[in-house]
This record gives C-alpha cells, sequence and structure tokens, in this order.
C-alpha cells in the first residue's frame, strides 16, 4: 500500500506585533481585512491554495509555554514574485519609506532576477524578485 506523503498547506509566522506585521504585508499587496490588526490568529489563503498565518508570541505560549524565538539570524525568508524588475524597485522603496528596514538595495542578480530584501517587523527576511528581460 503507498503511503501518500503530507500536503504542504501552511506557512506560520509568530510575531511581536500583530497590527505592525499585518501593515507590512498589506503593502506586499496581502488582503488581509482591518479588523484582523486585534486578533491573536491571522490567515489567509494565497493564490494557488496554500496559507499563510500569524500568531502572536501569547498565542503561541498558550500551547507552547516553553517557546522561545530564534537567536543568532533567521534561517527561512518568504519571496514575492513581482511582475517586473522596477516593481522590485518601487516596492522596496516604498517599503523603505515607510520605515521598514531594507536590507539588500534592489540590484540585477547573476541568475537572472532583479533582486532586493527587506526586513518585516520582526526582522524576517522578505525578498522581493522579478525575472530580467532576455538580452
Amino acid at each position: 500500500m503507498a503511503v501518500m506523503a503530507p500536503a504542504f498547506d501552511l506557512i506560520g509566522l509568530v510575531v511581536t506585533d500583530m497590527a505592525a506585521s499585518l501593515s507590512f504585508y498589506r503593502r506586499l499587496g496581502l488582503d488581509i481585512p482591518p479588523s484582523a490588526d486585534t486578533e491573536p490568529h491571522v490567515e489567509v489563503t494565497l493564490p494557488g491554495g496554500l496559507r499563510l498565518a500569524w500568531d502572536t508570541v501569547a498565542t503561541v505560549r498558550s500551547f507552547d509555554p516553553s517557546w522561545s524565538p530564534a537567536y543568532g539570524g533567521p534561517r527561512m525568508g518568504l519571496a514575492f514574485r513581482c511582475d517586473s524588475p522596477e516593481e522590485v524597485d518601487r516596492l522596496y522603496e516604498d517599503l523603505v519609506k515607510a520605515g521598514y528596514e531594507g536590507h539588500l538595495p534592489p540590484w540585477d542578480a547573476f541568475w537572472g532576477q532583479r533582486y532586493a530584501t527587506v526586513h518585516d517587523p520582526d526582522g524576517n527576511g522578505v525578498d522581493l524578485f522579478a525575472a530580467l528581460p532576455a538580452g
């Protein structure tokens, strides 16, 4: 009998300030209702069916009292595909002007993409990328 692999379904983020985190991800185009800002758990379904969820530290500690944030740097990041290299530049600039930490300004990566990295309010790296024109 074949054993079915579990389906990858959800990416979860633990956040210090729900409203601040959701504000950042709204700027990236996610449709998150304003009423979610005061919730202890929020999730949205992304195109393709994968879900992205946010939980406050208090929520996570309610079922895992020993939970503590990672230290020494993140080990995972999120990446958002943009429609064009110009959108990478525009979105990076918009986020930095809004007060979010720019980590790597837009550059043309050797693998054929315009790429940039910003940090969300909890210090998670969020990459922005788009294919460079062929040529």
